[in-house]
């Protein structure tokens, strides 16, 4: 007879196969965010390739906005539509397309001939917008189905490592290579970034989309009859959770806030060495990525060993941090003073990613994706208008004004986010006989009431099991 002392042999296969099920989708998933940091490089070599040859092919700034603008709207676009996409197709197919149609429309810029190369460039701008939206929403709503809801945090700080390093590669490599060896090269190697993501994507079996969460049956087929309505829907239960509601809408500002600090850089530089007004700008950068970097390694380890995610307190006051941050990086303080802010900013930049993308990811899977299309929707706007703003206010106003009103403003409603989520966990029951009848009178599962409901921003999901 077994003893009730210990684990029977079932249980002792099962939890090894489990196990095992974990390594594999976390080697799974290891192989994905390699993919994507290449792809990443990609996008951020593009970055700076394409704004040069755009300039260089038309002589005039105005261009230069104009592709951004498009660029930006096209993200925009993507994420209103990429939630109803994850309804009918699946997170595998989107991530797949994506990356083809970057790599096939970098093809034809490269293919045109100089008579269509403005019309090639707008093009660019359109799917490189549109498909970066659509690939970057797909990841981040399936991570949960890809890895599990006990190790989203760690999945989430380890994409975002890959992309920060592949940001730093791609703007400190992008003069050199198209010094070099020109822009079709440049282009070339940026086309090869994305095949090589797309075959990462093609070879790994990846959950999640086509209403992945759904039960089987009915609802699954109600989904995808009503697909267009969805959208509504989610605006709807935005709007019904105050919390997520503005925890969304912060986003957004924050988007504003980052338009100031990237447009009032290069004016700061060159106030500092005219003669070379790169060398700060690189150097920044890499130092923020530095912190960024960091912070998803403390990341990592505190969810190891805690079983803990930083929650939404976490992106409050990390948006707080890193917003001041920023606005004292334009404030004159020595090099050396400038470069710790500098990190500072880039740490709370990464425990912000962290923590709000975890957060969402407490959703629904069936209204997850709808929420990450509002989000990257609500960032493409808040930054697109902000650049507008910006550059009108810095042909009046000094970097330091510009970047302090608009960090401002993602400081006051930030502020305003952690007052609402300190009221939801005043309010929320402290047990059976607490305020509102507990968790069986509000209609609570017993895992919801021990985890709180992610759509309150009340515990937000921060309580999961040890991975």
């Amino acid at each position: 007879m077994g003893s009730a002392d210990g684990p029977t042999a079932d249980e002792t296969d099962g939890g090894s196969r489990k196990t095992r099920d974990t390594e594999v989708s976390e080697r799974r998933f290891r192989f994905l965010v390699a993919g994507y940091a290449v792809s990443s490089y990609g996008t951020f070599l593009n970055m700076v390739a394409l704004n040069l040859f755009v300039y260089e092919t038309t002589g005039r700034a105005l261009a230069m906005g104009l592709f951004m603008a498009v660029r930006l709207a096209s993200g925009f676009v993507a994420g209103l539509v990429v939630g109803g996409l994850l309804a009918r197709f699946s997170a595998k197919s989107i991530m797949l397309w994506a990356n083809v149609g970057q790599g096939a429309v970098m093809l034809v810029l490269i293919l045109a001939p100089d008579s269509l190369v403005t019309g090639a460039l707008m093009a660019v701008s359109v799917v490189i917008g549109a498909c970066g939206t659509l690939f970057m929403v797909a990841l981040r709503s399936s991570i949960p189905e890809m890895v599990g809801e006990d190790r989203r945090a760690w999945a989430n700080s380890l994409s975002i490592t890959g992309r920060s390093m592949a940001m730093v590669a791609g703007f400190a490599s992008a003069g050199v290579v198209v010094s070099l060896v020109g822009y079709t090269a440049a282009f070339l190697l940026d086309m090869a970034t994305f095949v090589i993501c797309a075959v990462t994507v093609a070879l790994l079996p990846i959950a999640g989309g086509k209403g992945a969460g759904s039960e089987a049956g009915k609802p699954e087929k109600k989904a995808e009859k009503s697909g267009p309505r969805w959208r509504p829907v989610a605006f709807l239960a935005l709007a019904a959770a105050p919390g997520l509601g503005l925890m969304v809408a912060l986003r957004g500002v924050d988007a504003f806030g980052s338009s100031s600090h990237n447009a009032a850089l290069p004016i700061y530089s060159t106030s500092l060495d005219a003669s070379n007004p790169a060398v700060f700008v690189s150097a920044f950068w890499c130092v923020w990525a530095l912190g960024n970097i960091g912070a998803q390694q403390v990341i990592q380890r505190y969810t190891q060993r805690t079983g803990k995610t930083v929650g939404a307190l976490g992106f409050g006051y990390g948006t707080v941090v890193m917003s001041a941050a920023f606005i004292a990086a334009f404030a004159g303080f020595p090099l050396a003073v400038t470069a710790v802010i500098a990190l500072i900013a880039g740490a709370a930049d990464g425990l912000t990613e962290v923590a709000y993308t975890s957060h969402l990811q407490t959703l629904p899977a069936t209204l997850r994706g709808h929420a990450f299309g509002l989000s990257a929707t609500f960032e493409n706007l808040g930054f697109g208008v902000g650049m507008i703003l910006v550059a009108a206010a810095l042909d009046r106003f000094s970097p330091l004004a510009v970047v302090g009103w608009s960090h401002g403003a993602a400081i006051v409603v930030a502020v305003v986010f952690l007052l609402r989520v300190a009221a939801l966990r005043r309010a929320q029951p402290a047990g059976p006989m607490g305020p509102v009848g507990g968790a069986g009178r509000a209609g609570l599962r017993k895992e919801e009431a021990v985890e709180g409901r992610p759509d309150r921003g009340d515990r937000d999901g921060a309580e999961v099991s040890r991975g």
